[in-house]
């Protein structure tokens, strides 16, 4: 064994498409899938957008018993871990059980089932609430749901650590294929969109209140008014390169090479970000320079400030405009926990293909954000290294390096 930790497989669902090739081609056409909001009546709240999964019918991808007992999040998280197994041409039967691990990433857990179990329970009386209110909500559910329908009993577990958690648990999948785990599903889904799920992203004073789909979200920009909310995400197939080889897997996106994460100093220290020092550090694990990084997949927050203590950070690390920036979820809004997974797919589709994404919408770069920001047209590019960024609200920093097949 090569202790190598390669991506077999990818699972998407996400604003601007359901599975890898649709989501990809919407991506590069740069169609959005930010719209007005519409999983709930959204009157009385500020926000007018979001990002929805379009089309989806859980019980379309879900077995009918598991719907009513789980929630949207979790049928997300569902589908995209059966698409991925599948992409990567993996049964679990044919793998030991305890062989088999599954390491997700969530921010909210299951909101929307829980504001409807505490509507019976104040319209309708506790008798009403039903007894799946225990395990719906729970930040674990996806993994455990996910681990119980693949027979997947080894190492498991949850990352909370909202948009950065999902580069986390990828770098704790990598750990456990060094460690001799045969195959690891990993990633994140997220789905907040209800009138609670909503309300409580309110709390971090970050939520754009455009109802301009083409202006609510420009991260890096002079315009820069908040994030939109979405949801959805994607799960990947993590497993060791030789192993791969050997079963004939169907692919090899590429390695999960370095990874680090930081926390941010205590507010008024002085000291700078964390952000900084979780990008050199997941350089210097991967063995990776600076010079080789041929693209950089931004966390890009939507917020003047800590857009420009992003760039501030990759300027830091690579020099002005010393390498490419792409933040294609200006086409999604920002996931959670989803987010940055998506990110890691997007970012091997993009090794794959030879081509960066683009961030739609940025026209008029914000003082402090001088990037090479890839713009409305997708940049074709040779490309070996792609380096993810992600951060979490209080203060969570996470970078991951992914590197091309072969």
């Amino acid at each position: 064994m090569t202790g190598n930790a390669v991506v077999t497989g990818i699972g998407v669902v996400a604003p601007n498409g359901l599975g890898v090739e649709e989501y990809w081609a919407a991506t590069l056409e740069g169609r959005s899938g930010i719209a007005p909001l519409g999983r709930f009546d959204a009157t009385g709240h500020p926000i007018r957008l979001s990002g929805e999964v379009p089309g989806f019918s859980a019980a379309e991808h879900v077995p009918g018993r598991l719907v009513p007992q789980t929630d949207r999040w979790t049928h997300l998280g569902l589908t995209a871990a059966a698409w991925a197994l599948d992409d990567a041409g993996a049964d679990p039967r044919e793998f030991p059980e305890y062989e088999m691990a599954v390491v997700t990433a969530s921010s909210s857990g299951g909101t929307e089932f829980g504001q409807l179990e505490i509507e019976r329970l104040w319209s309708k009386g506790p008798r009403w609430v039903g007894a799946y209110q225990s395990i719906a909500w729970f930040y674990a559910a996806t993994t455990g749901q996910i681990s119980i329908r693949h027979g997947m009993r080894g190492p498991c577990g949850v990352i909370c650590a909202e948009q950065s958690g999902a580069l986390d648990a990828a770098g704790r999948a990598r750990d456990l294929v060094r460690q001799g785990t045969r195959l690891v599903v990993t990633g994140g889904t997220d789905a907040s969109l209800c009138s609670y799920g909503v309300t409580a992203q309110y709390t971090n004073g970050m939520l754009s209140e455009s109802d301009d789909p083409d202006r609510a979200y420009l991260p890096f920009d002079a315009g820069a008014n908040g994030y939109v909310p979405g949801e959805g995400g994607a799960m990947l197939v993590v497993e060791e390169a030789t192993e791969a080889r050997a079963r004939s897997a169907a692919h090899a996106y590429g390695a999960i090479t370095g990874y680090a994460a930081t926390f941010d100093p205590r507010p008024g220290s002085g000291r700078e970000p964390g952000l900084r020092r979780a990008i050199e550090l997941a350089l210097a694990d991967g063995g990776v320079t600076a010079g080789q990084v041929d693209v950089v997949f931004a966390d890009a927050a939507g917020v003047l400030e800590l857009d420009r203590r992003e760039a501030a950070a990759i300027t830091a690390v690579f020099g002005p405009r010393g390498v490419p920036v792409t933040a294609p979820k200006t086409m999604t809004g920002r996931l959670n926990a989803g987010g940055a997974a998506l990110d890691v797919a997007t970012a091997l589709l993009a090794l794959r293909d030879g081509v960066v994404p683009p961030t739609v919408g940025v026209h008029n770069p914000a003082p402090g954000c001088d990037l090479d920001l890839v713009g409305e047209v997708p940049r074709e590019a040779r490309m070996r290294t792609a380096l993810v960024v992600a951060r979490g609200h209080g203060g969570f920093n996470a970078a991951l390096v992914v590197t091309a097949a072969g």
